[in-house]
């Protein structure tokens, strides 16, 4: 018997003020998929991770979690099982690092109910889990990207979700810090099993740390399967209009994209 999608998008349009930005999108995330998504700027990937976390709704087409209409469930039920980590969070006050994880558990404090021991033992579980118990103290507005990174996905994972959808988690990092979230992301999913997928702009890295990787263009999904089978020269060529020659990593055994100057 084939295993159930945790995440579905079935025919999933979209439009803004007239503009279509996605159409007919078809999406199955598997417990246990590392996913990533590939695609030009404006292709749609920011808008299918807000369509898919229940922040937008489809104008045509259904989203599923667990086998149920995502549009039937709660925000807060919707927050027990996804989590998002987008590209920015901005934080207006003084929190410390610790207080922005604690915000992780919002969905499962009761109301009128303040936090449990249960809930402060995920809490600790989850800064020692992603390295951030260094930080716990220190103010959110003073910690560097990296780190900054780090607390807002410690803050999802206390969340306790079964999906983590990551908008450009790596964007305006330097190549040091990408590579540690990618690891962070990479051991999450293979000892907890979590289900993650992430939009990436570097092609490479995705290539890399991603065992399925999903295309977008124009709104539409293109390609989708292996990094092998997604990165092709031609397939390249024409969705990000550069010229590019497709070589094996060094070490692994996964396609790396390498850009062809102009010349003359």
């Amino acid at each position: 018997m084939n295993p159930r999608p945790l995440l579905q998008a079935e025919n999933v349009h979209f439009s803004y003020s007239g503009q279509p930005l996605l159409q007919g999108i078809d999406l199955d995330l598997f417990p246990g998929d590392l996913v990533g998504m590939i695609g030009p700027n404006g292709s749609g990937k920011t808008t299918l991770i807000k369509l898919l976390s229940g922040i937008l709704r489809p104008q045509r087409g259904q989203v599923w979690l667990g086998g149920q209409l995502l549009r039937a469930q709660t925000r807060r039920q919707i927050a027990q099982r996804i989590a998002v980590v987008p590209q920015e969070l901005v934080v207006p006050f003084s929190f410390t690092a610790r207080e922005i994880v604690e915000m992780g558990r919002t969905p499962h404090v009761r109301p009128w109910h303040g936090e449990t021991p249960a809930d402060r033992e995920v809490v600790e579980q989850t800064l020692a889990a992603t390295h951030t118990d260094i930080l716990a103290e220190r103010p959110f507005n003073e910690l560097s990207g990296g780190e900054q990174q780090r607390v807002v996905i410690a803050m999802a994972l206390a969340q306790q979700p079964e999906v983590l959808l990551l908008d450009e988690p790596t964007v305006h990092l330097d190549i040091n810090h990408q590579i540690e979230i990618l690891e962070l992301l990479a051991q999450l999913n293979r000892e907890r099993g979590l289900t993650v997928l992430a939009t990436m702009h570097d092609l490479n890295l995705a290539s890399l740390y991603f065992n399925r990787l999903t295309m977008l263009n124009q709104g539409r999904i293109v390609a989708e399967g292996t990094p092998e089978e997604v990165l092709q020269e031609e397939r390249l060529r024409e969705v990000f209009q550069a010229a590019v020659r497709i070589q094996p990593h060094p070490t692994r055994q996964r396609p790396q994209v390498m850009v062809l100057p102009i010349v003359g």
